[in-house]
């Protein structure tokens, strides 16, 4: 029996992608086999939600097939496939469309249904985002620094990477960047079309790179003040820019004034007395040498997110969350969201949207948000009450994939996937990456040279010609990145051909003197083209063809839309469109045929008449 199904052919699912509760959803499976369909056939939609029982419903027959509507009344996620005759179906590849006949544990088609009102923040949609390791940035004057911190004046050397003699890497070297720094350069980053600034941890740490929160509610002295920040806020307004800060909420520093580990703030901290303020914040199997922390890194103890001293500490009406939307911030990105519970994610949510309705709320998830499990529960994030977005690593892997194999395979699925998984209202605000402050630097891993260890990290170079061949690939990847749905985040320099393996090497200085200006160019061109065209803001995604090495797509809003070819092979190929284009990277037109040459890439409109 051979049956046609594409959950994201309206044809087949009449609400594409992840749908509002409530919503009537009709399911259509349409036969394919040779002559017509046999009359003795019938047919059920089988679904269950997530750890309940299954329900099959029969399936009205058509001429065609078999179709059945119905509404979904409670949000969570919902799994499906079909039983034709006695027989079950389910989920292939999503474009081919080809029904997969499995053995009763098959692999379900998802549902996920969110809550109705949920809504994501028009501003985030259609911008470009850009990611500051605010010390390795730009430096404007040096700032007083703390005893235990060592002042580095090699802007641009190389981070300290070795461990101490006990072993330990204290990331305690400074290059002195600052937030003054970052307020000089936004004519800089507006001119790589930036509308959305996210700053790595800004506030009060051991550290350099502020993950170990000392003081939540004081900028690090290494940063600057509260004013400086204010400052930048307003500067960036004044450009269409918005500031998003790293929220680190799962764990705090040893070195806090919350913890106090070392003594050095005048509070009684946890680590030092069982009656601190602080003690329920904290875990100790054995006070006070053994407790909880971040995948056992005892500088990072744990917090305990059930701690009601600790919920209105972040979400009060004077906590962190609210104190800084009010200097102006435009929402919070989430450390290790999957480390913070549901309840927990769903208070902070609810207490950002009631300082500011349309502050942005991103999660840090690696993997699909939809149906993410972790610590043996399937989390919640996108179903309407948790989270605004999340950063694309699928869509990253995808990407880099894509562009070091030329396979679109796994390009392919992924699109699919999120398209059929996520929310549009999240689908249109991803937060898409090709590198992280936690991941390689993009050219270094499009350079393609692997090291065994991290000595040989810190003095392993591309040649110029493995430089021009590695950009020659970002520059595609950075094409897929900023026409694919979702917001491009930009991690700094590497709009500037920055190399560097993983942390501390991918955490450089930005090299403000040796600019790769043609490099820039086209991002600064890659920028304006989405702000040209709103398509990017919400319009639709659909595939208009591919093969193993190309694919075409367009992004379409009504008749309005903008096409993007990658061709990442050796072949050419040539794809019929009726009507005059102009191709917006080089400026050239063409009339009815596009030729798409080996390993090349285009972002084309239908000229006007």
């Amino acid at each position: 029996m051979q049956f046609y199904f594409n959950p994201l052919n309206p044809a087949c699912k009449s609400l594409t992608g992840a749908f509002p509760r409530n919503e009537i959803v009709t399911f259509r499976i349409y036969w394919r086999g040779s002559g017509e369909m046999p009359r003795d056939l019938d047919a059920s939609f089988v679904y269950f939600q997530d750890g309940k029982d299954r329900t099959a419903l029969s399936m009205h027959r058509t001429d065609d097939g078999f179709c059945v509507s119905l509404r979904f009344h409670q949000i969570g996620l919902y799994f499906y496939y079909f039983r034709i005759s006695g027989q079950y179906f389910g989920c292939g590849r999503w474009r081919d469309g080809v029904l997969t006949q499995k053995a009763a544990d098959m692999r379900a088609w998802q549902i996920t249904v969110y809550e109705e009102h949920y809504k994501t923040p028009d501003w985030m949609k259609g911008g470009v985002m850009y990611q500051i390791f605010p010390d390795r940035f730009c430096k404007a004057g040096d700032l007083p620094i703390a005893d235990w911190k060592v002042r580095r004046d090699d802007w641009g050397g190389q981070p300290t990477y070795k461990p101490n003699e006990y072993g330990k890497v204290l990331n305690n070297d400074f290059f002195g960047g600052n937030l003054n720094g970052i307020t000089q350069k936004l004519d800089y980053l507006r001119s790589l079309g930036v509308t959305v600034l996210y700053l790595n941890p800004i506030f009060e740490a051991y550290s350099n790179h502020r993950y170990d929160t000392g003081d939540y509610l004081k900028i690090d002295g290494q940063l600057g003040t509260a004013e400086d920040l204010d400052r930048l806020v307003a500067e960036a307004k004044k450009r269409g820019i918005r500031i998003i800060l790293d929220a680190v909420l799962n764990h705090t520093g040893a070195d806090s004034r919350y913890f106090n580990k070392y003594g050095r703030y005048e509070s009684v901290g946890a680590f030092q007395s069982q009656s601190s303020p602080y003690a329920e914040w904290y875990h100790f199997r054995s006070f006070p040498d053994v407790y909880e922390s971040w995948w056992g890194i005892d500088t990072l103890p744990a917090v305990n997110e059930h701690s009601e001293s600790y919920q209105e500490f972040v979400f009060g009406e004077y906590g962190v969350l609210k104190t800084w939307l009010r200097r102006g911030i435009g929402g919070y990105r989430l450390d290790v969201a999957d480390e913070l519970p549901d309840f927990f994610l769903q208070k902070l949510r609810t207490a950002v949207k009631e300082e500011t309705p349309d502050a942005v709320v991103i999660g840090e998830v690696w993997e699909d948000a939809s149906n993410k499990i972790a610590y043996s529960e399937r989390r919640q994030y996108l179903q309407g009450y948790e989270l605004d977005s999340v950063m694309n690593y699928p869509l990253k892997d995808a990407i880099i994939s894509f562009v070091q194999s030329g396979n679109t395979a796994q390009l392919r699925e992924t699109l699919y996937m999120l398209i059929d998984h996520y929310p549009k209202e999240t689908l249109d605000c991803l937060m898409n990456i090709l590198g992280t402050h936690d991941t390689p630097r993009i050219l270094t891993v499009l350079g393609g040279k692997p090291c065994a260890d991290k000595d040989e990290m810190a003095v392993t170079k591309m040649s110029e010609a493995e430089i021009e061949a590695a950009k020659k690939k970002l520059k595609m990847a950075a094409v897929l990145q900023f026409t694919l749905p979702g917001i491009p985040c930009i991690y700094y320099g590497d709009e500037n051909a920055m190399q560097g393996y993983q942390d501390p090497f991918c955490r450089a200085c930005f090299d403000w003197v040796n600019t790769d200006e043609e490099l820039l160019q086209f991002y600064r061109k890659l920028g304006a083209i989405r702000a040209a065209h709103p398509v990017f803001c919400d319009g639709v995604f659909d595939e208009l063809f591919s093969d193993n090495g190309c694919i075409v797509y367009e992004r379409r809003i009504g008749k309005n839309a903008v096409y993007i070819y990658v061709n990442n092979s050796a072949g050419v190929y040539n794809i019929h469109f009726t009507g005059t284009f102009h191709e917006l990277l080089r400026g050239e037109v063409f009339t009815d045929n596009l030729t798409c040459n080996a390993f090349s890439y285009g972002i084309f409109t239908r000229k006007n008449k």
